[in-house]
């Protein structure tokens, strides 16, 4: 684009040319920046006075328009090869320079600049790089167009030598780089101000009104091997503001520490994208979905990692619901103090999971326990540092206890038990097994005071009777899974489960003194129950398994595991029996393929049949049946291992991977 340079300096005149339809690729000058008369000269001097029409001749010469990207070189007669080696002369005289009158009389020649002119870009790259100062490119919907608009520079002298030589002076520091977007600034009418570029006023200002305004760069460092930066200015509606009418700071070649505009569009620059970092942040969620996510972690990444992200993050983590259900299990880090901490911050927990915490004591526990009357769940396996104290305090402080699992505990007796029969009556689920300081003492003052049991689980109480499951049996009509695993009742204590209208399951494993007579009396009384585990009572054999076929109508489940049964037993589950899902007749050696096989044929709701270690059954009859009946899991040593090595392989595992020794 050509450009018209005023007598007093101060005026230029604006000239727009119409955008083409047809866009084409753009051809900027180098750096792109302008042709060589972009290097604007503000001077009241007669010496540009003069010139002015030599000037204005030279610049109607050289038509460089960015818009179109066509450059229509007309240097007054001199050819391109001409012009080529005059501007090589010019370039070695110029290194021949030194005073500053010599550089401003040499550049602003108009004989001399005809020539750089007649080239464009390509004669551009003889010059030295430190005359070929940036200008400010106005970006307006996605035209780029080269605007150099005289603008009078504050502390200027009359001498326009001067502006020239500074761009040559080795005294003149370099902008120092900042870290800023390319990003600019439109007038606040939405169009170029005073010096605008033609047909683009308006698509800025659409662009402004919807939100995305195509703006002027702000100025970026140039390389070592171009010159400091110089950002050529708009009009400005003050011209004593000492910036141009778009932000563009006129001082900044000449100081790179202060250019208050700059610095001001780019932190403008920075609030708007901090708000609209803002704006798609997480915390603009509502709290309840940051609630529901944060639900998904345990507590030790809520406290060690989200609660260090941020206050609100903090805030969110504290949040009552959090500590409404506290799951420290197997956190070695667990003490008393913490306990204590909890429990005077967080009144509201409802329930907690110490298990595997081997540093909480008696002391920690009823700190917890008279801080938090409304707990009702409360687990702590293989804690064998707790005994009655804790427990008791629990039962005194917390009457609304509905859970109480605390098996593998050696220390606790019948008195922990007895404060829980006369304080919590509303307990409904409770888990004691391998305690083996209980005797029928505690199991009977439990069940006369927690008469809505529901579950209850004794394994290897070693002290607990017959006398026991009577109690449970007569105090506890609710009671729907009943386990005595290991424990030395007999069938005239089991037989008293047959009063148990809800029991839907019942653990009855290596019971010493049962009879298939008590097993079959309990299945026909106990319609809905649904899995029995008889698994280690060598004493069930075929008739008692036919019997529990025909009269577990609910049967879903059946353990068999090492018992006294055959062939003819499995053929009896898949002939009479239309529930059973599960069967697991594991170390019966007695069981061979016909066993197999038949229950595959037979049974319609089959989905399980364990064989481990059935050494009659061979490999390559299961290999078959798994083939025939893909619906049916089939349990033997080689299968599982087969459906393990299938696991780990989709998981990722290789044989390569591994280290073998």
């Amino acid at each position: 684009m050509g450009h018209l340079l005023s007598k007093n300096g101060y005026r230029v005149k604006k000239r727009t040319r119409k955008l083409h339809h047809r866009k084409k690729k753009k051809r900027n000058c180098f750096l792109q920046g302008p042709c060589m008369l972009c290097f604007i000269v503000h001077s009241n001097s007669s010496g540009l006075d003069d010139d002015s029409d030599h000037l204005e001749a030279a610049v109607n010469g050289c038509c460089h328009n960015s818009v179109t990207g066509i450059s229509v070189p007309g240097v007054g007669g001199v050819g391109i090869g001409a012009a080529a080696a005059a501007a090589s002369k010019l370039a070695e005289r110029y290194a021949t320079l030194a005073s500053p009158e010599d550089c401003s009389k040499f550049l602003l020649s108009p004989r001399e600049l005809a020539i750089w002119e007649g080239q464009g870009r390509s004669l551009l790259s003889a010059v030295p790089a430190k005359l070929i100062p940036p200008p400010a490119l106005f970006r307006t919907a996605g035209v780029s167009v080269t605007v150099p608009i005289p603008v009078p520079v504050p502390g200027c002298t009359s001498d326009y030598t001067e502006m020239v030589c500074k761009r040559k002076c080795s005294e003149v520091q370099r902008c120092t780089p900042c870290k800023q977007p390319r990003c600019a600034f439109a007038a606040p009418d939405g169009g170029l101000e005073n010096g605008g570029v033609g047909g683009g006023g308006g698509e800025a200002a659409s662009n402004s009104e919807t939100g995305h305004c195509h703006l002027p760069l702000c100025p970026l460092p140039s390389s070592s091997s171009s010159s400091a930066s110089s950002a050529s200015s708009a009009s400005s509606s003050s011209p004593t503001d000492g910036c141009c009418g778009f932000g563009v700071h006129a001082d900044l070649p000449h100081s790179s520490d202060s250019s208050p505009c700059c610095l001001h569009h780019y932190d403008d620059c920075q609030a708007r994208s901090s708000d609209a970092a803002d704006h798609l942040s997480i915390n603009h969620l509502p709290s309840s979905i940051l609630l529901k996510v944060l639900s998904h972690l345990t507590v030790k990444e809520r406290c060690l990692c989200a609660s260090l992200v941020c206050k609100y993050w903090r805030d969110l983590c504290l949040d009552f619901q959090f500590w409404k259900q506290i799951d420290l299990s197997g956190l070695q880090q667990v003490n008393d103090d913490l306990l204590v901490k909890i429990a005077s911050r967080r009144q509201n927990v409802t329930e907690i999971n110490i298990s595997d915490c081997r540093g909480v004591h008696d002391h920690g526990v009823s700190s917890l326990a008279s801080h938090c009357p409304g707990l009702q769940k409360y687990t702590a396996y293989r804690c064998k540092q707790l005994g009655d104290i804790s427990l008791s305090a629990l039962a005194t402080h917390c009457p609304l206890l509905v859970k109480v699992h605390v098996g593998n505990q050696d220390k606790l007796t019948d008195g922990a038990l007895i404060k829980l029969g006369e304080h919590c009556g509303e307990l409904k689920d409770i888990h004691l097994g391998q305690c083996y300081g209980l005797t029928d003492e505690g199991i009977m003052a439990l069940a006369r005071g927690c008469p809505k049991l529901q579950r209850l689980y004794l394994q290897e109480n070693k002290m607990v009777t017959d006398q026991s499951v009577r109690a449970v049996a007569e105090n506890c009509p609710e009671l729907q899974f009943v386990g005595f695993m290991g424990c030395p009742v007999t069938s005239q204590g089991v037989i008293h489960l047959t009063a148990l209208r809800n029991l839907s399951v019942l653990d009855l494993r290596h019971i010493s003194e049962l009879n298939n007579e008590t097993v079959m009396e309990v299945v026909r009384k106990c319609r809905n129950l649904s899995s029995l585990n008889l698994c280690l009572n060598w004493s069930i054999n075929d008739r008692c398994v036919e019997i529990i076929a025909k009269e577990g109508r609910s049967l879903k489940e059946l353990y068999l595991v090492s018992c006294k049964i055959t062939d003819h037993a499995l053929i009896a589950i898949g002939q009479y029996s239309s529930t059973i899902e599960t069967v697991d007749a594991g170390w019966c050696k007695d069981i061979t393929d016909q066993g197999a096989t038949q229950i595959a044929q037979s049974s319609k709701s089959l989905r399980y049949l364990g064989l481990m270690r059935c050494d009659k059954v061979n490999e390559e009859t299961v290999e078959r049946l798994v083939v025939q009946y893909p619906h049916i899991v089939f349990s033997t040593v080689m299968q599982d291992c087969k459906r393990t090595l299938e696991r780990a392989y989709q998981m990722g595992w290789s044989p390569n991977t591994s280290n073998t020794s």
